[in-house]
C-alpha cells in the first residue's frame, strides 16, 4: 500500500472521489462533511447541516453537486461552488445508509434502515420510486455504471438485482400516440416501474455492502459472516462463483477495482483486503493496530482507494505506476507489457526489442523499480522488490531477439544494482553493508565494504557509486575505496545527472538539491506537492515534474512553472521546445513547451546581454512577473523596456538612474511623493536643474532656496527673498536674508515682526549704526545691554565650490539598455549605429524633452496661486525667476552611454535566515517580528506575545555581533551563524546561531523542580512559565529532540497547573471545602515521583482536618503504595487507622474512580465523557465556555484556536 494522503478526525463512514479535480469528500459520525484536496493535503471546506452522523456522501459526476444522508433521515444536495446546500429530500422514515446519483440520468437512489430503497429526481426534487423488499435494515443501493440495474444488500442476508428500465422509458419523452395508449393501459393496470431481477442468498448473516463489477456481469458482496462472496449473472438468471474467506470480523464494505482485475474489502478486524477477482485468492492484507475500517472508494478513472476508519482516513494506491527506464543516447529503453522496448527520439519510432518473462507473484508491488541498459552488451539490468529486493540481468541478441525467442536471465538477491563500467554492474548487499561488483556472467569479481549504512546506491559515473543513508549520500569510488563527497539531503529518491556528469540533480519527495559532481551543494528548492521525475536540458536548466506541473530550475535557484498537466507524467528527455516523457501506461508522448521565460532568465544569468536584448525584440514576454524578476536580479534598466504602467516605469527609471524617463513620468503621474523622490535622485546624481524642477512642482521653497545657496545661485535667492515677502512668510524671508548675508534687510525683518530687541542687537553687532540708534529710542529703558570683550564678524554664507550648473556626475559600467554589451569585437561606432536603429530606442522609452521644458531659461511651472496675486509686484509667479541665459536646458549631463546605475546591494544574511524558513525562532532572530508572530498564531494559535517580547529581542540581539569601524562611521552589524567556520563556503549561509536551546531549558526544568521540592511555589510556577514561553522560539535538529520538546511541554503544562491550584488553595481561608478540592485535584497531575508523594501527603493531611476521613484515607493509601520515606509511611499508616470505615463529613466535588482532567482556568474536574476545548500549544483541557479567551496555563496561545502545531525543527518539514 502507498499512502499518498491521510486525516485525523471522528469516524469516517462515507467517501467519494471527484471525477476530474483532486477532491475527495468525507462524511464524519460528527455530522461533519468534509472536502479535502489530496494532493496538496489541504481542507478546502466543511459543511455542517446534519443533525447526526453522515453515513453517505457522493459527488455528481458532471455537475457542481454533491449529495448526503445521515442519521436525520434527511437527503441533502449541495453545491461546492456556492458552499450551501441546494434542497432536502424526505421521505426516508430512519437512518440513510448510502446515496448515490445516477451516471447519466437525473436520478439518486437511496437505502434506508427503514427497509426501503426510494430513487429520487433531483431535478424536479421528488420521489420517482420506492423499492420495497427486503426484510430488515437496507445497508446500500447503488446503480450499475452502464445498465439500468440496481443492486442492493440487506441485514436479512439477501442481495436483490433490481430492473429500473421501465422506470428509463416512463420518464423518456412519448414520441407518438401509440407509445401514450400503452402507458395509459400500464396506468390503468397498475404494472409497476421497477421490478426485482435476481434475489441472491447466500450469506448466513446480514449483507453490508454488494457493488457491481463496472465492466462484467460480476457483483461482489460482504457481510457479518466474514465473507466476500462472487456472484456472476446473465439475462436470466444469478449464482454465486466463489466464497473469499480471511477476515476475522464483520466485512464492512467490497468494491471492484475500476482499473485492475482484483477485489478490494475492508472490515471491523482493522484490515484491508486485496483478492485476485480471477483466481479468488487473497494478494496481500494490510492492517492498522486501532482503528476499524468502515468504507472504501474507488476514483473513476485514476489508480487511487480511499478507505474511512474509526479515526480518520486514507488515500492510498495499490501499485507504484512510474515506469522503469533506462535512456542511452538518442534512445529510450522502459518495460511495458513483459516486452523491452526501445523508442528513438529523433525519429519518434517504438520497436519491441524482446520478450523479458518474468516470474508471477503473489504479492502487489513486485514490477520492475530501476532499469539499466548497457549500450556495449546489448545487456538489461532490472531492480524490484521481488523477495526483498532482487536483480535480473538480460543479454539481449546484437541482431534482436524474435517475438518466440526465450533470453536467458541471470537473477540475484541485492537490494539495488546499478552499472559502473561497459561489463561491471555493483550490487549492494543490505545485511553486510557491502557493494558486490559483478561481470555480466553474474559472478562478483570484487568487494568493497561502503562507508556509511547505505539503504540505496545509484549510479554516479564510471567507477563510482552514490550511496544514500537516511538524510545524507556520499559517492564512493569504487577502485580507490575513498568517499569523493558527502551532502546532507532529504531521503532521495531519485539521481538524475546532467549530459557532462559535472552536475547532479537529487530528487526527494518535496525537495530538489542540485550538486557538483563531488556533492558540492549549490542550490535547493522546496515543493508543496510530490516531485515525480527531471531532466537536464541542453542548456543546463533541469526540467522537473510534479504531479500537476512541469517546471524548470536554473543553477541560481531561480524556478517557475513552465505548464500544467492533467495527470502525471515521467520525462526521459529535454530537447529544445519539447519534453519527452512517458504516462503511467507506459506510453510515449511528446509534449511542446515555451521555453522563453527560463531561457530568458538563464541568459541574464550568464551574461548573455546579447541573447537578452534579441529575446527582449522577438519574443512575447510580458506581465509584472518578469518586470519584478529583472528588478529583483538588478536589472532595472532592461525591465524599463516591459513596463507600461507608469508608476512602474517611474520606479524602475529611479533605481536604474534614468532621470530622464523619470521626468516623463513623473509628469504623467503628477503626484507629490513622486516628485519628491525625483528630486532625491536627481541630488544624488548632481543634476540640479531636475532638482529645481522638482522642487518647483511641489512648491517646496525651503529646499528650494538652499539648494539656490550651495549652487551659489545669488540672483535666484534674491527672486526668493521677494516671493517669501509676498507670501508674507516672515521665517522664509528670514531665512533668504541670512542666505543671502543681507543684515539689514534682517534687522528690518525683525522689526517688522515686532521683535525690536534682536533688531537692536543685530544692527548694532554689524555696525548699522543709524537704525541701531532709533530701535533704541523707540526702546527707551529696555534697550537690551551688548557683551563687552567680544569680537563681532559679518554672518556671510560660505562661497559655493560651483556656481550654477550641474555637479559633477557619478560615473559608473553602462548597463545593458544604454548599449554595455559585448557583441564579440565590434566598434563603438557600429555599437552606436545599432543603437540608433533599435525598436527601443529613445522614442520607445518616452524621454522627456528638458529643453522643451524650459521657456527663455524658465521651467514651466503651473502655480494656482500666480494668478492670485498678480497685483502686487507683478505677483507672486515662478516664472519671474529668470534663469541666466547662458545655463544650459535641465537633462542629464555626460553622454547617453554613460549614464550610470547604483550598484545593487546585496542580500543581507538575516533575510536569507527567513526565505525557506518555517520556524519562529529564526525569524525573530533575523528580526522579522511581524512574520515570527504570524508563523506561531498559525502553528500555535499564540496571540498574547507581551510575555515574549523579551525573548524576540533577546534573540535578536544574540544572533548578532556588532562592530565599530570608525569613530564618525556607523556601527556594522554582523549576523552569527550556526557552526560556522573559517573553511565553509562564502555562499553557502547556516541558520543562526539561537540563544535558547534545548539543555538551557533542561536546567530551567531541573531549577523548578528544585523549587517545587522546597516549597517555593511562586518561583516555581515563574520559571515553568518561562519554560512554555521559550519553547515556541527553539529550535532542535533532530527528531527525537522534537519528541524530547513535545514531553517537556507536557511535563510544564502539568506543574503550572498543579501549582496554580497550590497558590490558590493557600490564598483561601474561609472555604474548607474548596482547600480540600483543590488539594485532591493537585494530587491528580502528572508529577515527578518525589513531588506526588509531597502532594498526596499535603491532600491527605487537608482532606482528614476537614473531617472527610474517607477521601483522606484514599490519598494515604495510594502515599503508601508510592514507596514513600520512612516518616511519610508512618504518618500514612496512622491515618489509616485513624479513618477505619468512617465517612466523609462533606460531599466533594471528587470522584477518584472516574478519571478526568482539571479545567486550567476554572479549576474544576471534567471527567470522561464531558465536553471540553483545549489550548493548541500546551494542550491544557477547559470547560467550553473559556473559548476564544487566552489560556490560563501557557498564558500566550488562545483556547480553541485552529493550530497546525509545534514547528521546532527542520526536520518536521522535509
Amino acid at each position: 500500500m502507498l499512502t499518498k494522503f491521510e486525516t485525523k478526525s471522528n469516524r469516517v463512514r462515507g467517501l467519494s472521489f471527484h471525477s476530474k479535480r483532486p477532491w475527495i469528500l468525507a462524511s464524519l459520525h460528527s455530522g461533519v462533511i468534509q472536502l479535502w484536496d489530496y494532493r496538496m493535503g489541504t481542507l478546502l471546506d466543511r459543511f455542517e447541516e446534519h443533525d447526526g452522523p453522515v453515513r453517505s456522501v457522493h459527488f455528481h459526476n458532471s455537475q457542481p453537486l454533491f449529495v448526503s444522508g445521515g442519521d436525520d433521515s434527511k437527503i441533502k444536495v449541495w453545491n461546492y461552488k456556492t458552499d450551501r446546500c441546494l434542497f432536502t429530500l424526505l421521505g426516508h422514515l430512519d437512518y440513510i445508509r448510502t446515496v448515490e446519483f445516477h451516471n447519466e440520468c437525473p436520478w439518486i437512489v437511496t437505502a434506508s434502515d427503514d427497509r426501503t430503497i426510494r430513487i429520487w429526481n433531483w431535478l424536479s426534487r421528488t420521489c420517482i420510486s420506492v423499492l420495497t423488499g427486503h426484510g430488515h435494515y437496507v445497508m446500500c443501493a447503488s446503480f450499475h455504471p452502464k445498465e439500468y440495474l440496481v443492486v442492493s444488500a440487506s441485514l436479512d442476508q439477501t442481495i436483490r438485482v433490481w430492473d429500473i428500465g421501465a422506470l428509463r422509458k416512463k420518464t423518456v419523452a412519448l414520441a407518438d400516440d401509440t407509445s401514450r395508449l400503452n402507458r395509459m393501459n400500464t396506468y390503468l393496470l397498475g404494472e409497476v416501474d421497477v421490478i426485482v431481477k435476481y434475489v441472491l442468498e447466500g450469506h448466513d448473516r446480514g449483507v453490508n455492502w454488494a457493488s457491481f463489477h463496472p465492466k462484467l456481469p460480476l457483483i461482489v458482496s460482504g457481510a457479518d459472516d466474514r465473507q466476500v462472496k462472487l456472484w456472476r449473472m446473465n439475462d436470466t438468471e444469478a449464482w454465486e462463483m466463489d466464497t473469499l474467506r480471511g477476515h476475522t470480523s464483520n466485512v464492512s464494505c467490497v468494491i471492484f477495482h475500476t482499473r485492475q482485475g482484483i477485489i478490494v474489502s475492508n472490515s471491523e478486524d482493522r484490515s484491508i483486503c486485496i483478492w485476485d477477482a480471477t483466481k479468488r485468492t487473497a494478494l496481500q492484507t494490510f492492517r492498522r493496530e486501532h482503528d476499524r475500517f468502515w468504507i472504501l472508494a474507488a476514483h473513476p478513472e485514476m489508480n487511487l482507494l480511499a478507505a474511512g476508519h474509526d479515526s480518520g482516513m486514507i488515500v492510498f494506491k495499490l501499485e507504484r505506476e512510474r515506469p522503469a527506464f533506462s535512456v542511452s543516447e538518442d534512445t529510450l529503453y522502459y518495460f511495458r507489457d513483459q516486452f523491452l522496448r526501445s523508442y528513438e527520439f529523433s525519429s519518434q519510432k517504438e520497436k519491441q526489442v524482446c520478450i523479458i518473462r518474468r516470474p508471477g507473484s503473489i504479492f502487489l508491488n513486485q514490477g520492475p523499480r530501476t532499469l539499466s541498459f548497457i549500450p556495449t552488451e546489448n545487456a538489461v539490468l532490472i531492480c524490484s522488490d521481488v523477495d526483498g529486493g532482487s536483480y535480473e540481468l538480460y543479454i539481449v541478441p546484437n541482431y534482436g531477439a524474435r517475438k518466440d525467442d526465450v533470453i536467458k536471465v541471470k537473477k540475484g538477491s541485492g537490494g539495488s544494482a546499478v552499472v559502473v563500467a561497459r561489463n561491471r554492474f555493483a550490487v549492494l548487499d543490505r545485511s553486510s553493508n557491502q557493494v558486490l561488483v559483478k561481470n555480466l556472467k553474474n559472478e562478483t569479481v570484487k568487494k568493497s565494504f561502503l562507508p556509511i549504512v547505505t539503504d540505496a546506491i545509484y549510479y554516479a559515473g564510471t567507477g563510482n557509486i552514490l550511496c544514500r543513508a537516511g538524510d545524507r549520500v556520499v559517492i564512493f569510488d569504487l577502485q580507490q575505496r575513498i568517499t569523493l563527497g558527502e551532502l546532507q539531503t532529504p531521503s532521495v529518491k531519485y539521481v538524475v545527472w546532467s549530459g557532462d556528469m559535472e552536475t547532479v540533480a537529487l530528487l526527494s519527495k518535496h525537495t530538489i538539491v542540485i550538486a557538483g559532481k563531488k556533492l558540492v551543494h549549490l542550490c535547493t528548492l522546496h515543493e508543496t506537492i510530490r516531485v515525480k521525475s527531471g531532466a537536464w536540458d541542453e542548456n543546463g536548466v533541469f526540467i522537473y515534474t510534479t504531479l500537476n506541473h512541469i517546471k524548470y530550475y536554473l543553477p541560481n535557484g531561480d524556478s517557475g512553472i513552465i505548464r500544467t498537466l492533467d495527470v502525471p507524467i515521467y520525462l526521459t528527455k529535454v530537447s529544445g521546445n519539447n519534453i519527452y516523457c512517458l504516462d503511467r501506461d507506459g506510453k510515449n508522448k511528446v509534449i511542446p513547451i515555451d521555453s522563453t521565460e527560463y531561457m530568458f532568465k538563464l541568459a541574464l544569468l550568464r551574461k548573455r546581454y546579447d541573447h537578452v536584448m534579441s529575446m527582449i525584440k522577438s519574443s512575447k514576454l510580458r506581465g509584472q512577473a518578469v518586470v519584478a524578476y529583472l528588478q529583483q536580479k538588478g536589472f532595472a534598466e532592461v525591465a524599463l523596456h516591459f513596463a507600461k504602467d507608469q508608476k512602474t516605469r517611474f520606479y524602475l527609471a529611479l533605481k536604474s538612474g534614468n532621470i530622464q524617463v523619470a521626468v516623463a513620468s513623473a509628469k504623467e503621474i503628477d503626484e507629490k511623493d513622486c516628485w519628491y523622490r525625483l528630486g532625491i535622485e536627481a541630488l544624488r546624481q548632481g543634476n540640479t536643474s531636475i532638482v529645481e524642477y522638482a522642487y518647483q512642482r511641489t512648491k517646496n521653497f525651503e529646499r528650494l532656496s538652499f539648494l539656490y545657496l550651495v549652487a551659489g545661485n545669488i540672483e535666484k535667492l534674491c527672486k526668493m527673498l521677494r516671493t517669501a515677502e509676498i507670501k508674507n512668510d516672515v521665517m522664509g524671508q528670514f531665512h533668504n536674508a541670512l542666505y543671502l548675508g543681507d543684515i539689514q534687510e534682517c534687522a528690518k525683518i525683525l522689526e517688522n515682526a515686532g521683535h525690536l530687541p534682536l533688531a537692536y542687537i543685530t544692527a548694532s553687532i554689524h555696525g548699522l549704526t543709524e537704525i541701531a540708534d532709533r530701535l533704541a529710542a523707540e526702546l527707551g529703558d529696555n534697550v537690551p545691554s551688548l557683551p563687552e570683550g567680544k569680537g563681532c564678524s559679518l554672518l556671510m554664507p560660505p562661497r559655493p565650490l560651483v556656481c550654477s550648473g550641474d555637479w559633477p556626475m557619478l560615473r559608473v559600467m553602462r548597463g545593458v539598455s544604454e548599449g554595455g554589451l559585448d557583441y564579440g569585437g565590434r566598434t563603438g561606432h557600429e555599437e552606436e549605429e545599432e543603437a540608433t536603429g533599435a525598436d527601443w530606442g529613445d522614442d520607445g522609452l518616452e524621454l522627456v524633452d528638458a529643453e522643451g521644458a524650459m521657456q527663455n531659461g524658465v521651467l514651466e511651472v503651473e502655480d494656482a496661486e500666480a494668478d492670485e496675486e498678480n497685483d502686487v509686484e507683478g505677483g507672486w509667479d515662478l516664472e519671474d525667476l529668470e534663469l541666466p541665459p547662458d545655463i544650459d536646458a535641465p537633462k542629464a549631463t555626460g553622454n547617453a552611454a554613460t549614464l550610470f546605475v547604483a550598484p545593487t546591494p546585496g542580500m543581507p544574511v538575516s533575510r536569507i535566515w527567513i526565505q525557506k524558513s518555517s520556524l519562529a525562532g529564526e525569524h525573530a532572530a533575523a528580526g522579522n517580528f511581524d512574520t515570527a508572530m504570524r508563523l506561531l498564531n498559525r502553528q500555535l494559535g499564540i496571540r498574547n506575545f507581551a510575555p515574549l517580547k523579551p525573548l524576540f529581542m533577546d534573540l535578536h540581539m544574540g544572533s548578532h555581533t556588532y562592530l565599530n569601524a570608525f569613530a564618525s562611521a556607523p556601527v556594522i552589524s554582523i549576523a552569527v551563524e550556526k557552526g560556522w567556520s573559517e573553511s565553509a563556503s562564502a555562499n553557502v549561509r547556516g541558520p543562526p546561531a539561537l540563544v535558547y536551546i534545548l539543555s538551557q531549558l533542561d536546567e530551567k526544568l531541573k531549577i523548578a523542580y528544585r523549587a517545587t521540592t522546597e516549597g517555593k511555589f511562586s518561583e516555581a510556577l515563574r520559571v515553568f512559565l518561562n519554560i512554555l514561553h521559550t519553547i515556541p522560539l527553539i529550535v532542535v535538529g533532530s527528531r527525537r529532540e522534537v519528541d524530547e520538546v513535545k514531553e517537556l511541554i507536557e511535563i510544564a503544562k502539568e506543574y503550572v497547573v498543579g501549582l496554580k491550584m497550590e497558590v490558590k488553595r493557600k490564598e483561601i481561608k474561609d472555604n474548607s471545602l474548596w482547600q480540600q478540592e483543590l488539594a485532591a485535584y493537585f494530587a491528580n497531575c502528572k508529577l515527578h515521583r518525589i513531588h506526588m508523594k509531597l502532594v498526596l501527603a499535603s491532600a491527605m493531611t487537608t482532606c482528614f482536618k476537614g473531617g472527610n476521613y474517607s477521601t483522606a484515607a484514599y490519598f494515604a493509601r495510594m502515599l503508601v503504595e508510592s514507596s514513600p520515606s520512612e516518616a511519610q509511611a508512618k504518618k500514612a499508616r496512622q491515618v489509616l487507622q485513624a479513618c477505619g470505615d468512617r465517612k466523609d463529613a462533606s460531599q466533594l466535588n471528587y470522584d477518584s474512580r472516574n478519571p478526568f482532567v482539571v479545567c486550567g482556568a476554572t479549576f474544576v474536574p471534567l471527567y470522561q465523557g464531558q465536553k471540553d476545548i483545549s489550548c493548541p500549544y500546551c494542550r491544557a483541557r477547559f470547560v467550553p465556555a473559556i473559548e476564544g479567551q487566552i489560556c490560563a496555563v501557557c498564558e500566550i496561545a488562545v483556547v480553541g484556536a485552529d493550530a497546525s502545531g509545534l514547528l521546532c525543527s527542520p526536520t518536521q518539514t522535509r
